[in-house]
């Protein structure tokens, strides 16, 4: 299964870099539809498709560990027979956790209901408009006045909140579509940014004593399962989706690349949490000992170190190798 995976998407890849005219006739009229459609122009809108995914893939990836107790790391290498049917320990229905999604949502809709989107490929003078700066918008636009405001998403800003627009429901979009090209370099730009950046930031949840308690519950669990993936302190919470913002952002990613992103982003998040030997895990398709994986991952919520990157094992690896050097030099 896995090799006729990686057969696919190395297929998808490579045909989308090298002949993009192939899949234009096809992106052009998707993003026209995507651009006028009133839920995709929400402000809100990447935050209610991340939760609305990650709510689809963590339940369906729970039923999948509730069905096939063999492929549980914590089964396969258990001597008890009863361990196959046992639920872990904090598991709870979805009923059950509502609190959990009001506490992830609240400070991602409240940035989003507060801040301007600033995305690749979009005028300035869109921008402004989306926040309700309407008159520096028609200034800037009839070049009557100099700019006081900036496009680059690293310097923010607010929404002009006034009566008639009290928050920001709104975000301008790129007029035009990307190539298949662009897309398909972009997500791999994105998540290999991505990876290098919360390598650092997940070794200092476990190096920085000042940190170290917000990210200690993850660890807390008998068994690794799907649901233990979100059961982070608000501000890792923060931390996963800023960071991912920024590898997308830094790199002039198109709207249409982040759509895309976040169904990849959150498979590979609750994989990696399953607990589970899944025959298409990712690091089986990847070429050999690219991917960390769930097994990987498990070893480290169990051990509380090591395996600190979130997908590649690229970091980890050096890491290791530095390690290594420094207790060869000292010996």
């Amino acid at each position: 299964m896995a090799s006729s995976i990686r057969a696919v998407l190395a297929t998808l890849f490579f045909s989308a870099v090298a002949f993009p005219e192939l899949y234009q006739p096809l992106l052009t009229p998707l993003w026209q539809w995507l651009s006028q459609n009133s839920v995709y122009r929400l402000s809100t809108f990447e935050t209610l498709w991340t939760v609305f995914l990650y709510a689809a893939i963590e339940v369906s990836m729970t039923v999948v560990f509730m069905r096939h107790p063999a492929w549980r790391f914590a089964v396969q290498d258990s001597k008890k027979q009863e361990d196959s049917a046992r639920k872990p320990h904090g598991m709870r229905r979805p009923s059950r956790r509502w609190r959990e999604a009001i506490t992830y949502m609240t400070p991602l809709l409240l940035m989003d209901l507060t801040m301007i989107k600033k995305f690749a490929d979009v005028p300035l003078t869109a921008m402004l408009a989306s926040g309700n700066y309407h008159e520096a918008a028609a200034a800037l636009a009839a070049n009557t006045t100099t700019p006081t405001y900036h496009s680059t998403f690293l310097v923010p800003t607010l929404h002009n909140m006034t009566l008639s627009s009290p928050l920001q429901t709104q975000r301008a979009l790129p007029e035009l579509p990307p190539t298949s090209r662009r897309t398909a370099l972009e997500l791999v730009a994105s998540f290999f940014l991505y990876d290098a950046l919360f390598f650092l930031f997940h070794f200092s949840l476990h190096v920085l004593p000042v940190v170290k308690r917000w990210h200690a519950p993850h660890h807390r669990h008998a068994e690794i399962h799907p649901q233990i993936t979100n059961q982070l302190h608000i501000l890792e919470r923060l931390g996963l989706v800023l960071l991912a913002n920024f590898s997308l952002n830094i790199i002039g990613s198109h709207v249409f690349t982040r759509t895309l992103f976040v169904p990849i982003f959150v498979w590979l998040l609750v994989e990696l949490h399953s607990g589970l030997d899944l025959p298409w895990g990712y690091e089986k398709v990847l070429p050999k000992g690219w991917g960390g994986g769930a097994r990987k991952h498990s070893l480290h919520h169990a051990r509380g170190a090591g395996g600190y990157e979130p997908y590649f094992t690229w970091w980890d690896n050096l890491l290791d190798r530095v390690g290594h050097s420094s207790k060869e030099h000292v010996g």
